[in-house]
């Protein structure tokens, strides 16, 4: 059976320069279509053709691969709300807990275990390159010392410690790049914050504040989301990347005046696109990946379990392998995966996750140099077949749990390039060798040598016109099965 080659149909130019000797531009892929993309218009505002160039990003272009962590008053719960279970983050919406209830909820928030060098020493094992940590979610909850709103881990709950704080210390002792994310336009603490989305206070505080038409969201912006950002950046000065997140209601100029103020009090940050009103220097599709090269910078968030924050019935993780899986088919499109744990109400991360991130690690440890500080080649890769797509579709709840990543693990081909080198992903191969069909060479391009990163031992290799058949040594099964030819042109 013939491939399927995952590219797009060139256009003439393109296709002029790829026989005059050129690298063809970067295709622009899928991030920005299809019907959960639809959802993500309407969520965050329109996706731009391209994202202006305002900060260097190399650094985090370099890294491709960042953790996320959510943690908050929703942690306390793990999902489950007066005998009925099922839910994530989302459990003060869904179950319409009042204002006074969270704040019960807060003086049971004392995660005694946590251990902010601990966190970053397991990143730093999992092969992570940056943190990205949230900082207040929607329950209106700051997870750092807020001196504009008392509603806070310092001084709301019996831990009485930052753990923003913590987090950001450790970090820089151990030289780890670190962000924070802010839910800009959605907190059900606060009675000026409507929602627009799917519908009219679709996503609002209606139990406690019922007049939707009474918010105004001016207020709350100045009230607390502007000076809470301003907290952050001044208490926390190695922060480098601000995640918002739902700008809802957040004007043009609202979105402007929030990027000119992280830009006068920590220059060079990186903000994402959920500032809002198209602005924001990386795209951030959620709980999917690009169908096709993305010349944008773009980073897909991906949770390893069911939900983004602790429940205590998620005890499905993705393993290593899709781990592995989803990294590489992401960097391969130019992309970067920051990839979700929820710490448990203890301040520990979940044993499971643990144990299946420091496999990644291992394997990053060996392959890394395939991952890190690469570009897209040509194309993509090939496929022998359509991937799995499982999980929850989030049909009821898009903006809670929209799981549409692969879930399989059909043997299929992923590259990457850096300098004079092609990398070639054979991920979950089980023949005895290695065939790609069309490497897209050009005609002053030739292959070298092949070796098999991890593997001391000889690599046979032979081209057929512009494709290549590469041996797999029988008794070379590595951890994670994704191997890894280094093809020096």
């Amino acid at each position: 059976m013939k491939p399927i080659m995952m590219m797009r149909k060139m256009g003439l130019a393109a296709m002029a320069l790829l026989l005059l000797g050129g690298n063809a531009p970067a295709q622009t892929g899928g991030v920005r279509q299809g019907a959960a993309q639809k959802d993500a218009a309407q969520q965050y505002g329109p996706l731009r053709p391209g994202v202006p160039q305002r900060v260097d990003m190399q650094w985090w272009q370099d890294s491709h691969y960042g953790l996320f962590l959510h943690m908050g008053l929703y942690t306390v719960a793990g999902g489950e709300w007066k005998g009925k279970g099922g839910f994530g983050e989302f459990i003060q919406l869904n179950n319409k807990i009042p204002v006074a209830e969270m704040r019960e909820e807060a003086k049971r928030f004392n995660p005694v275990q946590f251990d902010a060098n601990e966190w970053v020493a397991a990143a730093r094992r999992a092969g992570v390159k940056y943190i990205v940590m949230g900082a207040k979610h929607h329950e209106g909850f700051a997870m750092f010392d807020s001196p504009c709103n008392d509603f806070n881990v310092v001084k709301a709950t019996p831990f009485g410690r930052d753990i923003i704080g913590e987090l950001a210390a450790a970090c820089q002792r151990q030289g780890m790049p670190f962000g924070v994310y802010y839910s800009l336009g959605r907190d059900w603490d606060d009675p000026d914050c409507p929602s627009n989305w799917p519908r009219e206070g679709g996503r609002s505080n209606d139990w406690d504040y019922p007049n939707e038409r009474a918010k105004e969201f001016s207020r709350y912006f100045e009230r607390k989301a502007m000076p809470q950002v301003l907290e952050l950046l001044r208490q926390y000065p190695n922060i480098s990347i601000l995640w918002f997140d739902t700008p809802g209601y957040c004007s043009p100029e609202q979105s402007q005046r929030m990027i000119d103020t992280i830009q006068k009090y920590r220059p060079g940050c990186l903000i994402n696109d959920r500032v809002g009103n198209g602005l924001g220097d990386f795209i951030t599709p959620e709980q999917t990946v690009s169908g096709g090269l993305d010349p944008d910078p773009w980073e897909s968030c991906i949770p390893i379990g069911s939900s983004w924050g602790y429940t205590k019935r998620d005890t499905v993780f993705k393993s290593p392998e899709i781990v592995a899986r989803l990294l590489t088919d992401i960097v391969s499109k130019g992309g970067n995966l920051l990839l979700n744990i929820g710490p448990t109400p203890w301040g520990t991360f979940p044993e499971k996750a643990v144990a299946n991130l420091d496999a990644v690690g291992r394997w990053l440890g060996t392959n890394g140099e395939a991952v890190y500080g690469t570009r897209p080649w040509r194309v993509y890769g090939e496929s022998f077949g359509r991937e799995k797509i499982g999980g929850k579709t989030g049909a009821e709840n898009p903006d809670e749990v929209k799981d549409e990543t692969a879930k399989g693990t059909e043997p299929d081909i992923r590259f990457t390039k850096k300098d004079n080198v092609l990398y070639v992903f054979a991920r979950s191969w089980k023949a005895p060798a290695v065939r790609v069909q069309d490497l897209l060479l050009t005609p002053h391009e030739s292959v070298k040598r092949v070796s098999l990163l991890g593997y001391k031992g000889k690599i046979d290799w032979k081209m057929d016109g512009n494709g290549i058949e590469m041996s797999l040594p029988g008794k070379f099964r590595p951890e994670v099965p994704v191997y890894v030819y280094k093809l020096e042109l």
